[in-house]
């Protein structure tokens, strides 16, 4: 005699207790993966080595910290620890005047180039788009003997 199955295959394993339903998540629960003993476990290792952070440039990291505190948007005593010699001075007399404020969209940082005048000193110069219009930010950076760079001189193009 033939038997003939009416029913269809259970989807998950008998063994198993039923998976509770809540009504109030759309997915319902999260699938369940087995957990293997740590004998049996096999450490995984990356097919492709991890990008590495890149480190910014000081040129970078300065023309931001400038440029926030030409705009008004931090106070000059910001830079007290990151500037040497008359570059605060200079810093404190250009913040007055608030060169790159602008009304409206913030200025950024539009284009960085340097140049190398001798070993750990560069010279700096960035283009700030402020609003429509384009303006000029220089500056120049010296690394001492501690190899952290402070900015010793700073200029903005005249308004």
């Amino acid at each position: 005699m033939n038997k003939v199955m009416s029913r269809t295959a259970q989807p998950r394993p008998r063994h198993r207790p039923p998976t509770r339903r809540d009504s109030r998540r759309p997915g319902g629960a999260p699938p369940r993966t087995p957990s293997r003993p740590a004998a049996t476990r096999t450490e995984r290792t990356p097919t492709a080595p991890e990008p590495a952070v890149r480190q910014p440039r000081p040129t970078d990291l300065f023309a931001d910290r400038l440029l926030a505190v030409l705009s008004g948007q931090r106070p000059v005593h910001w830079m007290l620890r990151h500037t040497a010699g008359r570059a605060y001075d200079d810093l404190a007399r250009l913040a007055e005047l608030s060169p790159l404020r602008t009304h409206g969209a913030g200025p950024v940082v539009h284009d960085i180039g340097y140049y190398v005048p001798s070993e750990g000193a560069l010279e700096v110069f960035a283009r700030i788009a402020a609003g429509d219009r384009l303006r000029a930010m220089a500056f120049r950076l010296e690394r001492g003997k501690d190899l952290r760079w402070r900015c010793t001189a700073v200029e903005t193009g005249t308004a």
